[in-house]
């Protein structure tokens, strides 16, 4: 038995043809007739030859790999956008190495050194809740490493990104709200600093504006997102000169969390719309009345197929520098009467 794997001169050499011949015959290339083909890939099959993959990456340069950081696995919304994502990209044989930053920006940083060093083609990014500085994005596109955000989008110019449209959930939820006779309106909101809680803030404005209801400043706090933070935050509206009757939170995560604090504090007048609808909320007795759906799976399929795209204009040098970015319609899921 040979202690050595088989190489494309091999071949060439036994069948007395050219390597070149030999390679574009496994290639399936047209001009190679089809007696030559078959030859050519049956002696293959005998000595059990495997291409050369990192030959191939060099020659193309490119390693089919494309990195992926998101904030937290544990949560079936970040899981749901991961399945996506592979989906998309198994189809078209790259491999996803998967990080997850724990919503923290310095992790998120070394992430992001660690994949320019293991040299992948391309990023997905769903930013962390600490992230104020975008200097490692920055790095990634001056090393021409196209970067695609999903979900959770940073405030930087010319970005491509694919997320759900927030102004179209949060409009969903104060109609759903108002239309089952609450009055004062409460917000939840995440960390201030971050821009999807600016964005929410902002929905939060408008659409009650749309409703002609007054925006009252002292019916919103924020969350850290910890399930203190969120406790310590509904304690404000609690404390405050007249309780909401219903409060929109951040995500499903604040709502069941603030859930939990009012029913240990027997307060049980006060309706919860939440945004992310997560599986669980389907099993629980104690859940918000509804939640924003945002596709997760969806905009992980779209973010990839965004990217992959990118990657095929650069490797054919196509001059585009327009950004590319497109916004999902939510609905918003009904679990039971507000």
């Amino acid at each position: 038995m040979s202690d050595h794997s088989p190489t494309m001169k091999e071949i060439a050499r036994q069948l007395n043809i050219s390597v070149s011949t030999v390679s574009r015959a496994l290639q399936d290339h047209y001009s190679i007739g089809l007696r030559t083909k078959m030859r050519v890939r049956k002696l293959a099959t005998e000595l059990n030859y495997e291409p050369n993959q990192a030959a191939i990456f060099f020659k193309q340069k490119k390693t089919f790999m494309i990195g992926v950081i998101l904030p937290n696995l544990s949560q079936d919304f970040f899981a749901s956008m991961v399945t996506g994502i592979e989906d998309v990209a198994y189809k078209k044989n790259y491999t996803v190495l998967l990080c997850q930053s724990r919503d923290e920006q310095e992790r998120e940083k070394q992430l992001v050194n660690a994949l320019r060093s293991h040299r992948v083609d391309g990023v997905l990014i769903s930013i962390s809740k600490e992230t104020t500085d975008y200097e490692h994005f920055e790095l990634l596109q001056r090393h021409k490493i196209p970067v695609v955000f999903l979900d959770r989008i940073p405030k930087m110019p010319d970005i491509h990104y694919i997320a759900s449209s927030l102004a179209t959930g949060m409009q969903q939820a104060i109609d759903f709200l108002i239309s089952n006779k609450h009055k004062r309106i409460a917000l939840i909101n995440g960390p201030r600093h971050l821009p999807a809680s600016q964005e929410r803030l902002e929905a939060f404005r408008q659409g009650l504006w749309q409703k002609r209801r007054k925006y009252d400043p002292s019916l919103v706090v924020y969350s850290d997102l910890s399930r203190d933070g969120s406790c310590m935050a509904m304690q404000e509206l609690l404390d405050g000169k007249q309780r909401p009757d219903a409060v929109i939170t951040f995500n499903d995560y604040v709502a069941l969390d603030c859930l939990r604090y009012i029913k240990k504090a027997k307060v049980e007048d006060i309706s919860f719309v939440s945004f992310a609808n997560e599986p669980i909320c389907n099993y629980m007795d104690n859940a918000p009345i509804a939640s924003v759906e945002q596709f997760p799976y969806l905009q992980g399929e779209k973010a990839t197929e965004l990217l992959l795209q990118l990657l095929d204009k650069q490797a054919g040098q196509a001059s585009d520098h327009v950004a590319h970015h497109e916004l999902l319609q939510t609905r918003l899921v009904v679990h039971r009467p507000g």
